[in-house]
Order: C-alpha cells, then structure tokens, then sequence
C-alpha cells in the first residue's frame, strides 16, 4: 500500500487536494460508460465532493471535464447510489467545494 504524505484527504471528502481519487485526474477529457468505468459518479445537489463545469476545450483546471467518445483520460459511469464520488454539475466555480 502507497501513502502519499503530499496529498490531503479531508474527513468529508474522498477526493485529495491535487483533485484526483484513487489516483485518477478528475479533470479532462472524460467518456461516459455503462461497464468498466475508472470511477463511479453520483449526481446530486447537496454534499457534492466535486462540482463540476463540462467545457468543450481546455478542461485543464479541477472539475472541468470535455465528455468525449474517443480517447478520454479517464472513464466515468453515472449511479443512482453507492458511488465513488458525489458531483455536482455547476455552470461557474468547477473543483472543490
């Protein structure tokens, strides 16, 4: 087991300050995916532990995420429960809450 001393993980979020879980970038170019996701997202309005603006260039900045089909840097299947993460889509102010 690797423990990072550099990265914070905070009691209400499961996300680190670099903005990543379980060493996935939550930023980027994302795809959406009904099997073999590389996080599980739940939408919700409240207690999000990310907030996020979807962009269609640059998603360079934490929360800002490109949907594409093709090449995506990481891989995301929405759920209704049990989620890895909670998110909340936003229009202005993406990353941690």
């Amino acid at each position: 087991m690797f423990i990072s001393t550099n990265d914070t993980v905070t009691a209400e979020s499961k996300i680190d300050t670099t903005c990543t879980y379980n060493g996935v970038k939550l930023y980027g170019k994302v795809q959406i995916v009904k099997d073999l996701p590389d996080i599980t997202v739940e939408k919700v309005n409240v207690f999000p532990d990310l907030q996020v603006q979807k962009v269609t260039e640059f998603p360079q900045d934490c929360g800002k995420w490109q949907i594409v089909e093709d090449f995506p840097d990481f891989k995301v299947k929405f759920v209704k429960e049990f989620a890895d993460i909670k998110i909340k889509m936003v229009d202005i102010f993406p990353g941690l809450p």
